[in-house]
């Protein structure tokens, strides 16, 4: 993998719930925090939580952001069905080519409330 990482692969692994490929990414000693379930995982957990997580997922990433040998990645994510949406934004630090740490925030996407929509502010961001 050299001394780079191709994130949207490594997103294309995740999504697809592929276990061998998403281990190729991650140094052994790696953790995973999901900072709105405070949950931290090792790369073993981090594989069960996303391997079995229920359905099947796509998505796309919509923004990243490399500062050092840290990626910072916007991926809209959601089940094939398209039933709902999701965003994740992940924090990846990098060693080597690989993940050595990352801490990720996922938010359920949705209408604004009810008393925003009452006041008449904002607009859609698309």
């Amino acid at each position: 993998m050299g001394k780079t990482m191709d994130i949207k692969q490594f997103w294309r692994a995740v999504l697809a719930q592929n276990e061998g490929e998403i281990r190729k990414y991650f140094h052994a000693d790696a953790y995973v925090n999901w900072h709105c379930t405070n949950e931290r995982f090792t790369v073993d957990e981090f594989i069960i939580a996303n391997c079995e997580y229920p359905g099947e997922w796509e998505g796309e990433v919509e923004r990243v952001e490399a500062v050092n040998d840290l990626i910072i990645t916007v991926t809209l994510i959601y089940p094939k069905d398209r039933s709902a949406y999701y965003h994740a934004i992940s924090f990846i630090q990098t060693r080597n080519g690989k993940i050595a740490a990352m801490d990720e925030y996922y938010a359920d996407d949705g209408a604004p409330p009810q008393w925003r929509l009452d006041k008449r502010i904002g607009t859609p961001v698309k």
